[in-house]
C-alpha cells in the first residue's frame, strides 16, 4: 500500500470508509483491554509464588548474623539482602540501603528531603527561588510527578538512542545553579527502551555544574529486565557510582533500584546506593521516619532468589512470558503500519514498553479513539512533564498485561486507531490547502 501522505482525497476518503466499518465491528464486541500502565501479568507474579512460604516461622526467621528479622533492628537492610541488591546494581553492599516494596517512595522522599534540609549541608531548596530539574523526553511520568508536586521547574531535554541529549545537559547544568537535578533511567528507558552508551555514562559521570548539590537521579529500574539471553550478556550499562568517583565527583548520584517487576509488583524490596556521604545524610533522617523496612521481605527474597545468578535464571522466566508479547505487537506494528508514513516505534531489547510516535498533533485523538473501541492506554503528553508533549505525538505501549488473546485485540484496536485519525489529520491539513 502507498504511504498516507501519498494518497488522494478520494483514496483517503474510501479507506476511512473502509477502516471505520472495521473500527465500528471491534467497537461493538465491548472490550474491556488495558495497556494503561507496565503492569507484569499473572503468569509473571505466578514465577515468585514459592517466595510466599520460603520462610516458615520461629527458627526460620534469622540472618546470617543472627538478627531475627521479626523484631526491631536493622534499619538499613539485612546485611544479606544489601548485598544481593549490591550485586543486582554491581556496587558493594556497604553502599546500599535497602528500604521497602518501591523505589518511588525512596525517590519522593529523597526530593523532599532536599527541600526541607538541603544536600550535604547546602541551602535546603525550599529557601531557593527556583529549583529546576532536566528531564530526558519522552520519559517517565512518575517520575516528572515527583518534581512538579514539589513545585520544581522541568526542562524538557531530547532523549537519543545513546541517552539525554548530553550537549544540552552539559551546557545547561554548567550554566544555571537552580538546575538541581536530572532524572534517568539509564537502562531501556521509559517508553523508548534505549539504553544509554558508555559516553553518555561517562559525560554524566563528568559534568561539572553550577550547583554544588546537583544531583543524578540514576532509576536503575530495568538493570535485569532483558527480552533475550544475549542482551544479557552482551547489553550492560556502566557502573555510574564507580564513574563518578574516577571523575572526582563521588556524591553526584543517587542510584534507585527494585524488584518491583522482578519478584511481586505491589511486595518487592527497594534500594538506594550512593557515596558515604550521601547514604550517611539519608539514615540520619531514616532514624527520625522509620524503625526499619519489612525485614522478614527482605529475608524471603535472599532466600528465594539466593544470588545473581538466581536473579539471571528468574528474569529469564520472566522475558519468555514478556518477550512473545512485544514481539506479537511490533509484527502488528510492522504489517499494518510500516511505509504509511503515518508512525514510527521502538524495537526495544528489555524493559517494559515500547515507544510509538504518531503524526504530530494525533497522540491525544488516537489514545481517545482506542479508549472508544474498548482499550485503555496510557494518556497522551504522559511522557512529557505537566503532561505536555509539545508535538502532540508520543504514546506509550505497555504490552505486558494482557494475555496472548488480548493483546491481538488490543494491537488491532491501536492501529485501526492510527490509522483513522492519521486520515482525519491528512484530510484536515489538505482542505487547509486547498482553502
Amino acid at each position: 500500500m502507498k504511504a498516507y501522505t501519498d494518497l488522494s482525497m478520494d483514496e483517503l476518503l474510501a479507506l476511512k470508509n473502509k477502516l471505520e466499518a472495521e473500527y465500528e465491528d471491534i467497537k461493538g464486541k465491548g472490550l474491556a483491554l488495558d495497556m494503561s500502565r507496565g503492569k507484569p501479568s499473572k503468569e509473571q507474579l505466578d514465577l515468585a509464588e514459592g517466595m510466599l512460604n520460603i520462610v516458615k516461622g520461629s527458627g526460620d526467621t534469622d540472618t546470617l548474623d543472627g538478627l531475627d528479622c521479626r523484631n526491631y533492628g536493622g534499619p538499613i537492610g539485612i546485611p544479606e539482602a544489601r548485598q544481593l541488591m549490591g550485586d543486582i546494581a554491581g556496587v558493594s553492599a556497604e553502599h546500599v540501603i535497602v528500604h521497602g516494596n518501591a523505589s518511588l517512595n525512596i525517590m519522593f522522599d529523597t526530593v523532599a528531603r532536599s527541600f526541607t534540609h538541603g544536600v550535604l549541608g547546602n541551602t535546603p531548596w525550599a529557601k531557593l527561588d527556583k529549583v529546576k530539574f532536566l528531564c530526558p523526553v519522552p520519559g517517565y511520568d512518575r517520575h516528572f510527578g515527583i518534581t512538579e508536586y514539589f513545585g520544581v521547574e522541568m526542562i524538557n531535554v531530547p532523549m537519543t538512542e545513546d541517552g539525554p541529549d548530553m550537549d544540552q545537559v552539559e551546557k545547561l547544568v554548567a550554566e544555571d545553579e537552580s538546575v538541581k537535578g536530572i532524572w534517568c533511567v539509564p537502562k531501556y528507558s521509559n517508553p523508548q527502551g534505549y539504553t544509554y552508551s558508555d559516553e553518555t555514562v561517562r559525560r554524566l559521570a563528568d559534568l561539572k555544574p553550577a550547583a554544588v548539590d546537583f544531583r543524578i537521579f540514576w532509576d536503575n529500574a530495568y538493570c535485569v529486565h532483558h527480552l533475550y539471553e544475549e542482551e544479557e550478556n552482551q547489553s550492560q550499562i556502566l557502573e555510574i557510582l564507580s564513574e563518578c568517583e574516577k571523575a572526582g565527583n563521588p556524591d553526584m548520584v543517587y542510584e534507585f533500584i527494585s524488584t518491583s517487576k522482578v519478584s511481586f509488583a505491589g511486595a518487592g524490596i527497594s534500594a538506594v546506593i550512593s557515596s558515604k556521604a550521601n547514604l550517611e545524610q539519608i539514615k540520619l533522617h531514616m532514624n527520625y521516619q522509620t524503625i526499619g523496612h519489612d525485614k522478614l521481605n527482605q529475608l524471603r527474597h535472599v532466600r528465594f532468589f539466593k544470588d545473581m545468578d538466581g536473579i539471571k535464571a528468574h528474569m529469564m522466566k520472566h522475558a519468555k512470558s514478556v518477550r512473545p508479547k512485544f514481539e506479537a505487537v511490533e509484527q502488528v506494528l510492522k504489517e499494518s503500519l510500516e511505509g504509511l508514513n503515518i508512525g514510527s516505534w521502538t524495537c526495544p531489547k528489555g524493559g517494559y514498553f515500547i515507544s510509538f510516535d504518531a503524526m504530530e498533533g494525533c497522540a491525544k485523538a488516537i489514545v481517545a479513539k482506542a479508549k472508544e473501541a474498548g482499550l485503555v492506554m496510557t494518556g497522551a503528553g504522559a511522557t512529557f512533564p505537566y503532561g505536555k508533549d509539545p508535538k502532540d505525538s508520543n504514546i506509550r505501549i505497555a504490552p505486558t498485561l494482557p494475555t496472548q488473546e488480548e493483546l491481538a485485540l488490543a494491537a488491532q484496536i491501536f492501529v485501526l486507531s492510527v490509522k483513522l485519525v492519521s486520515i482525519e489529520k491528512l484530510l484536515q491539513l489538505n482542505h487547509m490547502n486547498q482553502g
